[in-house]
């Protein structure tokens, strides 16, 4: 009942340290969610862990604990985790992608905890303006799943002792592969996934974690501020699994001009405005439906069709003549 054998594993010194096997790692896990190991211990984990860099099975033994540990949640189609820290300009555009998404007809189950982000930035005080309701446990996810086919489930409401592990930063003043777990956790096993990065490495992590842990479909890239939203002025790799092989999918550029996401700056009711139709601005409407078609890539549609799919769905949003194109119009890459 101590995490000394992992730490000492992992910290023995050059030549003799090693990282931890995928069983290992669930072990480690299954003790510090069970809050019997030594905090100084687990700081002293991560942070080993974070000099060395983590490896796949090291990340899918933790997911294997940590989805132990979580109370039953609604089936969905699509699993979208939002944990990028830090991000202080730039209105989150891929909430408004995520609703384009489940207009679809596919449920989509946004999940996260932020730190560090600016009130125009902030992920949960944009729900609102982005029409996406915040659910207050897994029950009331699944109410609201079957009422919108989308809903934001805090991780304190689910997985509250991870938030505890996220929250370290605050002590360790470092961030942990706990984010990436989080990333990678998928708690109501959809089939399949969407996950942002901000270091382009993390992107073949996170890959061969998802196949270690045999998802299915999965679509990663280097998003705004870490979060699964592309920039249409640039072209963007995605890194996939397709009924769990891996492989990568390049979407070249949607607009012409070289701009940044940061430079699309509105306050957060710009949100609402773009998707009612009262704003008109054609970099912020291309992030949107961008973003959504690598999301509908991960659902199964190929490329050409998911960019027509969501550029239909964004000029006819309006749920009820939506609700069966996702079954339509799914097709292998």
């Amino acid at each position: 009942m101590t995490l000394a054998p992992y730490i000492h594993a992992m910290g023995r010194g050059p030549g003799r340290a090693r990282h931890l096997t995928g069983p290992e790692a669930e072990d480690a896990m299954h003790l510090i969610l069970s809050g019997k190991a030594d905090p100084h211990a687990i700081g002293a984990m991560l942070m080993l862990m974070r000099y060395r860099g983590e490896i796949p099975d090291e990340i899918a033994g933790f997911v294997r604990a940590m989805r132990s540990t979580i109370p039953t949640l609604p089936q969905v189609d699509l699993d979208w985790p939002s944990y990028a820290a830090g991000r202080t300009r730039g209105l989150p555009w891929f909430l408004l992608a995520a609703r384009l998404v489940a207009q679809s007809g596919a449920r989509v189950l946004l999940h996260g905890w932020n730190s560090h982000q600016s009130d125009g930035a902030d992920v949960r005080s944009s729900l609102s303006y982005a029409g996406i309701c915040q659910a207050r446990g897994p029950d009331d996810a699944a109410r609201l799943l079957d009422r919108h086919g989308i809903t934001y489930l805090p991780l304190e409401t689910f997985a509250p002792r991870a938030l505890d592990l996220l929250r370290l930063r605050e002590v360790l003043g470092l961030r942990s592969c706990v984010n990436t777990v989080c990333r990678v956790l998928n708690p109501a096993g959809a089939r399949a996934a969407v996950q942002g990065v901000f270091h382009p490495p993390y992107r073949n992590l996170q890959q061969a974690a998802g196949a270690a842990l045999s998802q299915h479909d999965l679509c990663i890239l280097k998003g705004g501020g870490g979060e699964f939203e592309r920039n249409p002025s640039k072209d963007v790799t995605l890194f996939r699994l397709r009924a769990g092989v891996p492989m990568e999918t390049v979407l070249p550029p949607l607009l012409d001009q070289a701009r940044k996401l940061a430079d699309a700056t509105f306050a957060p009711d710009a949100l609402q405005a773009l998707w009612h139709g009262t704003l008109q601005d054609e970099f912020a409407q291309s992030i949107v439906t961008g973003t959504a078609a690598a999301a509908l890539i991960a659902l199964g549609h190929t490329p050409d069709n998911a960019s027509d799919l969501a550029k239909a769905l964004w000029d006819d949003r309006r749920p009820s003549t939506q609700a069966t194109r996702f079954q339509q119009g799914a097709s292998a890459p």
